[in-house]
């Protein structure tokens, strides 16, 4: 134990002599309001072993410790001299015999604020100047203490503090414009430390966003005073993207311009980043941007996003702009060649903005229905030769029209057609054979009396054809007997033959007289009626003459007139059709209105006299019945 006390001995020994020596206890910082005072607290000591000299004495220095550079004296113990800003403003409010160095300055203003050090002056040689001071501050409105980040819908916490370190001047602190905060709640403090006052106040209140930029204000007065110490603050209050506004979307034509807008309501001020669908197309850091976009094609029709982001939080709005065209060209089907009787899907597609109507034509005819899609399709089944021709497929909107066509070809077995017929001309008789077919048909005769076909490589008889689109005509010309080898029978047999590569077929020619020979006819038949109707009205005439001239009504007539009356007329015309034998003998098919042949034929008129007189070289039946003919000819 005793060996621990030496050990200690030093130590204390040190502790004491440190006690003892030049020392000063101040508050570091103080403050005052202006006007106001301020008491800088203060303490010293000095070594033990120096005894004062006619007392102990004290001097205020402002600004520097040492007095070879002259800073101004506060005040000075043993005279009233003092630097002329602080003349009848300081007070010494310590006992320096008692090591108290307490200061009073009254009516402080914002150019006393500094330093200010204390030296003490114990006489002779012993004069120390303390190197510890206390720093005035002087302030000319109260302090707010504002957190570094106010943010949205946190609870926040404002403090207004002012100095309350002059004891005959006692502050009040206020709020100024809270009538506008959500439940504002006012929180006073007294603060003591280091030998200086503060008086506060606190506000606790939760931001909202349109708080952002609200003025907030801390008023400070001192009782039975007439001094008023105000300090505003506005707030910034952070918080996420809460609107964010783009153009309304709308409609543009293709090859245009327009300017996207974005405005942002955020704080701080966001990235705003501008998307085309998920494609970044531009980023910048403001509160409103804009993307310009020109010559507008129809690939850039779609979404655009603007997003705003500040770190506190995102938001995003979306607009469409729709670019409008006319119809671009159709997409349809190639060119088809297809045989009769199979089906078809003729397909057209074209885009447009808005969409267009599709409308399928064939040769100019609307077929079809009329749709308004992107795709439209035409069936075609059990195509017909009647389905060649060209599809066209148009396609329309407000904008304008586009279209675009196809053929279709049909091919089909050959068909005979009606005017295929044998005719008697001025040279003998001329044969037609007309056939339609895909392709072409080849038409041959066949003489089968003479056991000939007549083509193109056969330059015996007068045949030549010629074609035009899928309708081939051949004609052949037979100008003697030898050349119609009918061996005295009055018909002509001619057989066609029409083929291609789906079929073929073998029809007879009916021969068919002009029409020339059929108006002869005609004419000959009317002009021999005529005759006989007139030689009925003079018999007629005659008889009733002679009734008139004899008064006897009821004689026969016969008996009376010396030519008879016409007791019978008439004319016959015989005329015999024509028919057409293919194959066996069995199956015949009857001759086509152009396919007969006209015929020259007899017309006879026949008078019959009753009980008459026969004149010489008149002709007698023979078989003696009593009827009398005339043979009537027509040349």
């Amino acid at each position: 134990m005793k060996g621990l006390e030496l050990l200690l001995l030093p130590l204390l020994l040190i502790l004491k002599d440190v006690s003892a020596q030049w020392n000063v206890w101040m508050p570091r910082d103080i403050s005052a309001m202006t006007n106001s005072c301020v008491v800088i607290p203060c303490s010293f000591t000095y070594p033990s072993g120096i005894r004062p000299y006619r007392g102990v004495h004290g001097i205020w220095y402002f600004g520097h410790p040492y007095p070879q550079l002259f800073p101004p004296v506060v005040y000075k113990s043993r005279t009233d001299i003092v630097h002329e800003s602080y003349k009848g403003r300081t007070k010494l409010l310590g006992d320096l015999t008692q090591k108290n160095c307490t200061l009073l300055i009254n009516n402080v203003g914002v150019e006393h604020s500094g330093r200010y050090y204390f030296r003490a002056d114990l006489g002779g040689a012993n004069i120390y100047t303390y190197p510890d001071f206390t720093k005035l501050q002087v302030l000319d409105q109260p302090n707010i203490d504002v957190p570094e980040e106010i943010v949205s819908d946190q609870s926040l916490d404002l403090t207004c503090y002012v100095p309350d370190n002059c004891p005959d001047m006692s502050p009040q602190i206020h709020w100024m414009y809270t009538d506008y905060l959500p439940d504002p709640v006012f929180t006073p403090d007294n603060v003591e430390e280091s030998n200086t006052a503060v008086l506060s106040s606190t506000l606790t209140f939760t931001p909202k966003p349109m708080h952002n930029g609200q003025l907030l204000g801390c008023r400070v007065h001192f009782e039975n005073t007439t001094f008023f110490y105000e300090r505003l603050i506005s707030l910034d209050i952070k918080y996420a993207p809460r609107t964010v506004w783009v153009n309304v979307s709308q409609e543009v034509m293709e090859g245009s311009s327009v300017v996207l807008h974005c405005d942002v309501d955020s704080n701080p001020a966001p990235r705003i980043t501008w998307y085309f669908g998920d494609k970044e197309l531009m980023s910048e850091v403001a509160s409103n941007s804009s993307l310009p976009l020109d010559n507008l094609t129809p690939e850039e029709e779609g979404v655009y996003t603007c997003v705003g982001d500040n770190g506190y939080g995102s938001m995003n709005t979306s607009m469409y702009l729709a670019v409008n065209y006319p119809p671009r060209e159709p997409w349809i089907n190639e060119s088809l060649t297809l045989l009769e009787g199979s089906s078809v899907s003729l397909q057209c597609n074209s885009k447009g903005n808005p969409m267009p109507t599709l409308t399928w034509l064939k040769d100019g005819e609307l077929v079809g229905t009329i749709t308004a899609e992107e795709g439209s399709v035409l069936e075609l089944h059990e195509i017909t030769p009647q389905a060649h021709g060209v599809y066209r497929c148009l396609a329309e909107n407000e904008h304008g029209r586009a279209s675009n066509s196809l053929n279709i070809t049909v091919e089909f077995a050959p068909i005979l057609l009606d005017d295929s017929k044998c005719t008697i001309v001025r040279e003998g008789v001329q044969c037609v054979c007309i056939a339609s077919g895909n392709p072409e048909p080849v038409i041959e005769f066949y003489l089968p009396d003479l056991n000939i076909t007549i083509n193109d490589s056969n330059s015996l008889f007068n045949y030549r054809t010629y074609s035009d689109g899928y309708t081939s005509t051949g004609i052949i010309k037979l100008q003697d007997k030898g050349e119609r080898g009918n061996n005295g029978d009055t018909a002509v047999h001619v057989h066609c033959s029409i083929s291609n590569m789906y079929g073929s077929e073998t029809i007879r020619l009916e021969l068919q007289q002009e029409k020339k020979f059929m108006m002869a006819v005609i004419v000959g038949t009317i002009g021999g009626v005529a005759v006989i109707a007139f030689i009925i009205a003079a018999v007629r005439y005659v008889g009733q003459n002679n009734k008139k001239e004899n008064g006897n009504p009821g004689q026969d007539v016969g008996s009376k007139v010396e030519n008879p009356s016409m007791f019978y007329s008439a004319v016959k015309k015989d005329k015999q059709s024509l028919r057409k034998k293919v194959g066996d003998d069995s199956d015949y098919q009857s001759v086509g209105p152009m396919a007969g042949m006209e015929r020259q034929e007899l017309n006879y008129a026949a008078l019959e006299f009753l009980h008459g007189r026969h004149r010489e070289g008149g002709f007698r039946r023979a078989d003696g019945d009593g009827s009398d003919y005339t043979e009537i000819k027509a040349k």
